[in-house]
């Protein structure tokens, strides 16, 4: 592969992620370990091992990225975990 090729296909990598957006997750001092680890797994398809290392990390660091994608289908995600009584927002 010619530098050129890996250039161009750098960039068409470069601009595919650009189009994503994350859910973001924040800590607060309502909600369970089990009730966020439950939350994860049924709205951002977590395994039970993914789900509680981001609860882990929400609670020592404030916030953690739950989930990457387009923002079609983070938007919903996103509602239903603020239904849930997490605090999230997708940046």
């Amino acid at each position: 592969m010619s530098t050129k090729e890996r250039l161009e296909e750098s960039l068409l990598v470069d601009e595919k992620e650009q189009d994503l957006n994350e859910i973001v997750l924040f800590n607060d001092d309502v909600n369970t370990f089990d009730h966020v680890i439950q939350t994860l797994i049924d709205v951002c398809e977590h395994t039970p091992e993914q789900a509680e290392q981001c609860s882990l990390i929400v609670h020592y660091n404030g916030k953690c990225t739950v989930k990457t994608g387009e923002i079609t289908d983070l938007k919903p995600r996103c509602s239903r975990l603020l239904q849930a009584g997490l605090s999230a927002e997708i940046v």
